[in-house]
């Protein structure tokens, strides 16, 4: 049982930062993918 505490201590705390960051990521290549499809409309 101590291990499984000890690697859920070390592991829980970078992969909750991760999937903190790709939320955060995600958002901004939804607006990146938007602005690139939206571009070939600009340019005429």
């Amino acid at each position: 049982m101590e291990t499984w505490i000890a690697f859920i201590t070390e592991v829980g705390f970078p992969i909750a930062v991760t999937f903190y960051l790709l939320h955060r990521i995600e958002g901004k290549l939804n607006q990146l993918i938007e602005s690139i499809h939206a571009l070939p409309e600009k340019m005429k």
